[in-house]
């Protein structure tokens, strides 16, 4: 296993670790797990620059990357709503479109055909990310700016997915539904 799948699949191993701090019930617990979490996100840009820099791209990687950055993003967003930090109206959306997009590129690969993450895509990750990141700290100064950038989130992830759908629209065969 290379680099860019170890840090893949350290992501992957911190989600229960994250998880578990964000229930713990000591003094610094949840600053604990908005450092793990914001590590483990360091890790998604990491691997993926060492992936791509030292050629390490594999079909493990293809797979794997995109799932770590689902799971870790999706535990912390249900974790935040279970808290009541965040509208699970908005989770749902950010889910579904998660859900929709990995099953399109299901059906795009099984065709052969591979879609990039486009810049749309990109911004709606690091939104999400970052949004995470302010919320989980739970520090008063940074919450109001973390549920603008949560809404700006949503925003791109709707636009993103609308974008990744019409640009990519020839994949779904309409004309043979």
């Amino acid at each position: 296993m290379n680099i860019a799948n170890k840090l893949t699949f350290m992501r992957i191993l911190l989600v229960p670790v994250f998880v578990l701090l964000m229930y713990m019930n000591f003094e610094g617990a949840r600053i604990v797990a908005t450092a793990i979490f914001a590590f483990a996100s360091f890790t998604d840009f990491l691997d993926g620059y060492l992936a791509r820099k030292k050629h390490l791209v594999t079909n493990f990687g293809k797979f794997a990357d995109p799932l770590a950055d689902k799971i870790l993003v999706c535990a912390a967003m249900i974790t935040l709503t279970e808290l009541g930090d965040i509208p699970a109206w908005g989770v749902i959306i950010i889910i579904a479109r998660e859900f929709a997009v990995t099953g399109f590129r299901i059906i795009a690969a099984s065709e052969n055909i591979t879609i990039a993450a486009s810049k749309l895509g990109k911004i709606k990750t690091i939104s999400q990310l970052i949004s995470m990141i302010l919320l989980l700290s739970n520090l008063t100064i940074l919450y109001k700016y973390g549920l603008y950038m949560f809404y700006f989130a949503i925003f791109f992830t709707i636009v993103s997915g609308v974008d990744y759908f019409i640009k990519n629209k020839d994949v779904l065969d309409l004309e043979n539904i």
